[in-house]
């Protein structure tokens, strides 16, 4: 019993267009015979072998550009004629022998340098595969890299090839001498020059002056003007040549007899080396075909299941994208409770489409191709595949359409098993619709009976009655938009299809009165059935469009609830830091004083009535109050401008997240923006340093700070009044800014801006780096460097990610390639 039906079935579902497009990837004859003598195979091991070893050729594809895939001869033919003891190997046969052993030897090497998990399967191959060193040594003996017999292949041919160089040499000397003294002698044209007839060197001499040289006439001009004389001195030294090119040939073929009868020992090996080549030739053409379709080796059990999901047809998807059209998905599902789907839908809905994809993707599936699915798509083995599709009209047996349908339900329903998959389209159509239905319907009976697994198409209402009222056949629909009655190529599984007959008769036009007597004529009731259909297609639809618009709204929900939990969380261990460093400033600073003033007092007791003594300890008293006010008013300051920090950072995250969210955040009135002008009285929003305003425009502002200009973003300049101004410009001549605390300083100065997280998880590297950033901008450090190293990149680019969403990041690249490159990221902080 054949395991596919009928013969030109691969012709029916387009594996034929397949087959070729394997074969133009081959590059070698080797390659095209894997191609021809591929088959559908029905043994779980073999499958599951075959695609493994087209999905390890994959990757190499897609990660290794060095692969050796050159010089692929087929030294088979010549191999196979040195067998014979006297025959040998010519000197391009031998040159290609030794390339495409070079060629083999390169493909070993390729997998042994491999990690043995890497590429088990292919690597396996390579174990019974010799390299032969001494025979790629021994053709390099033989012939140059050109392809042409060395002179020193053999001493003799050496001598020889000398002989035979010296004696052209004497003989062109010669034969010029003759023909200068020719032309002397006014035998000859002054202009004329040596020629060379039929391998002879001879010399053209005027027709009237032929027998004056004495010689052999080889030939004449075609005016019959002059002759080509070999001169009698010449005649002897070119028989010595060619005596001895004889011998140089002979000498040609004794060396290549030898090399041919050292490798006859060695041609099995030699043969399966060949063998070899032409299997990677055609597991290699397989890969570029999968990397061509985007196809995956799906999830296979050795059981009849097909679980896909966007599945697609790869013939109709190369033609569609030639088209800048895309190809619509399809998703179908067949298990042991519902293992035959009968679609109906309108025509040119894809029903047929949809079969074929079915036939054409299991079938290149057992074939040991990869196919186009989603990651997550199973499928099983079928020991059968019976197709029936087209019209089968046969003028040699007399058959029509139908009886040749009905020829192969015979078949069908004498060889299914439920080891068999069925695709069978227009099921019961070619003869009289009432008739061909009740056939169909028990034909249909009989292969759900034998548990037989199938996709059948069919414009049938009595066939879709029945698959609703029997177990194990499901109805499916390709779905259609009766709004603009267009076909949505989409197929839906769990309900009939209508054909929408009367609707697409109105479209192109039919007269309305003949539409009312074929209402007329078809009956109420049908009428009735087709249009409920439609309305519970039309009624899904809107419910489905509904529910993914809620799940849509609901995630964005989630995600902004589980966004502000994490940053309110940061924002509170942030200021929990700040408060807590602030605290321990604050711990020291008082320890420090309480320490001076006890100091001070002992000296007012030693000093008792020492009224000089007891007032200077008096001044260092008020002078350590003043040193105390001081501080804690500079402290204040720097936790007023982390606050501030902080606030900005949160400002920014809010106008990153959702609008949804947003809508959801009382909005706070904005504040009222002063107008600023050149001369105003301006400071750094946060800072407590105040400057001059020297020019502004759109985006930024220059600002004087006593002797030192800079250029700010506008947005971070806020305007001063004259009293707010003074009270700075006082604060400052005392006693600096409020970055002069020794505690701050002392961090500042100990900073490395530069953090190495090579080696860490995704997560502890972002929790890391987030924390180094934190500190930069308390500490206002502009730049940093981030050391993660090359790697396979995925590390730096989640570190990317991470840093496009951080507000108070400007800006992120490489390092210079100098200093590191790609693997280590340089980022500006928008301080």
């Amino acid at each position: 019993m054949q395991k596919i039906y009928p013969e030109h079935f691969e012709e029916k579902i387009g594996f034929d267009r397949i087959r070729e497009m394997l074969r133009n990837k081959c590059i070698s004859t080797m390659g095209n015979e894997w191609v021809d003598d591929m088959q559908f195979q029905d043994k779980f091991e073999v499958v599951t072998n075959q695609l493994s070893e087209v999905t390890e050729f994959c990757r190499i594809i897609r990660e290794f550009e060095n692969f050796p895939a050159n010089h692929f001869y087929d030294l088979r033919p010549a191999l196979q004629k040195i067998k014979i003891e006297g025959r040998f190997l010519e000197p391009a046969e031998l040159f290609d022998l030794k390339r495409s052993l070079e060629a083999v030897r390169a493909i070993v090497q390729f997998f042994q340098k491999q990690e043995e998990e890497v590429f088990p399967l292919l690597k396996k191959k390579t174990e019974r595969v010799q390299v032969f060193p001494y025979i790629y040594d021994r053709i390099d003996t033989i012939i140059n890299k050109f392809g042409k017999i060395r002179d020193n292949a053999s001493p003799e041919l050496a001598q020889i090839r000398k002989s035979i160089l010296s004696l052209n040499s004497n003989m062109s000397k010669r034969l010029h001498a003759i023909l200068k003294q020719a032309q002397k002698d006014g035998l000859v044209d002054e202009e004329a020059s040596v020629s060379i007839r039929d391998g002879r060197a001879v010399i053209p001499v005027l027709a009237s002056n032929k027998r004056k040289i004495k010689g052999i006439v080889y030939d004449e001009s075609g005016t019959g003007k002059t002759s080509y004389v070999e001169p009698n001195e010449i005649v002897e030294m070119n028989n010595e040549i060619r005596e001895l090119e004889y011998a140089e040939r002979r000498e040609v073929v004794r060396i290549l007899t030898d090399f041919s009868n050292d490798i006859r020992p060695y041609l099995e090996d030699l043969f399966y080396s060949y063998e070899f080549l032409g299997e990677i030739d055609f597991i290699r053409a397989k890969g570029l075909l999968g990397v061509e379709f985007d196809g995956i080796r799906p999830e296979i059990d050795d059981t009849t299941t097909i679980q896909w999901q966007q599945a697609v047809h790869p013939l109709l998807q190369k033609a569609l994208k030639k088209e800048n059209r895309k190809i619509v998905p399809l998703d179908i599902q067949l298990d042991t409770q519902n293992h035959i789907l009968l679609i109906s839908g309108p025509n040119a809905g894809g029903k047929s489409v949809c079969l074929k994809t079915v036939g054409l993707l299991q079938y290149m599936l057992q074939c040991g191709l990869l196919i186009p699915l989603q990651e997550g798509s199973k499928t099983g083995i079928f020991s059968q595949l019976f197709i029936d599709i087209g019209d089968e009209q046969s003028l040699e047996n007399d058959l029509s359409t139908y009886s040749s349908h009905l020829m192969n339900m015979k078949y069908f329903v004498k060889n299914c098993n439920e080891r068999t998959l069925i695709l069978i389209d227009e099921f019961g159509s070619g003869t009289e619709p009432m008739l061909g239905g009740a056939i169909a319907e028990s034909i249909l009976g009989e292969l759900n009976r034998l548990r037989t697994f199938g996709v059948i198409t069919t414009h049938y209402t009595n066939l879709k009655h029945f698959a609703s009222a029997t177990d194990g056949i499901i109805n499916g629909a390709m779905l259609y938009d009766s709004q603009h009655m267009n076909p949505l190529f989409k197929l839906e599984i769990g309900k009939p299809g209508s054909s929408f007959a009367f609707e697409i008769a109105r479209k192109i036009g039919l007269p309305e009165e003949i539409l009312e007597t074929a209402t007329n004529k078809v009956g109420k009731k049908h009428i009735d059935f087709d249009r409920n259909l439609r309305k519970i297609n039309r009624d899904k639809r809107y419910w489905e469009t509904k529910r993914q618009k809620i799940r849509k709204v609901e995630k964005i929900l989630d995600d902004t609830a589980v966004n502000y939990a994490e940053e309110l969380k940061e924002i509170q261990n942030q200021r929990k830091e700040i408060m807590k460093k602030a605290r321990e400033e604050a711990d020291a600073l008082l320890a420090s004083v309480n320490k001076r003033i006890e100091n001070t007092i002992q000296e007012i007791k030693k000093a008792q009535a020492d009224k000089e003594k007891t007032k200077q300890a008096r001044e260092k008293l008020g002078k350590l109050k003043n040193e105390v006010a001081k501080k804690s008013d500079e402290t204040d300051s720097r936790i007023a401008t982390k606050m501030e920090k902080l606030r900005r950072r949160e400002e920014k995250r809010n106008q990153r997240r959702p609008q949804e969210s947003k809508n959801k955040v009382p909005k706070k009135e904005p504040e009222k923006q002063i107008e600023l002008k050149p001369g105003d009285k301006v400071k750094i929003k946060g800072q407590e340093t105040a400057g001059e305003l020297i020019e502004l425009n759109e985006k930024n502002a220059v600002v004087a700070f006593g002797q030192m200009i800079t250029t700010l973003p506008r947005k971070q300049v806020e305007r001063l009044s004259s009293n707010e101004a003074k009270k700075l410009e006082k604060g400052q001549k005392q006693g600096g800014s409020h970055l002069a605390g020794s505690n701050l300083m002392e961090r500042r100065l100990s900073f490395k801006p530069e953090i190495d997280i090579r080696g860490q998880r995704a997560d502890e590297a972002i929790q890391n780096i987030q924390e180094f950033i934190d500190e930069a901008i308390m500490l206002e450090v502009s730049q940093l460097r981030i050391l993660h190293g090359k790697g396979t990149g995925i590390l730096k680019e989640t570190i990317r990610n991470y840093l496009r969403s951080e507000p108070m990041v400007r800006t992120f690249k490489d390092e210079h390639v100098d200093f590191g490159g790609a693997g280590i990221t340089v980022v500006n902080l928008a301080l």
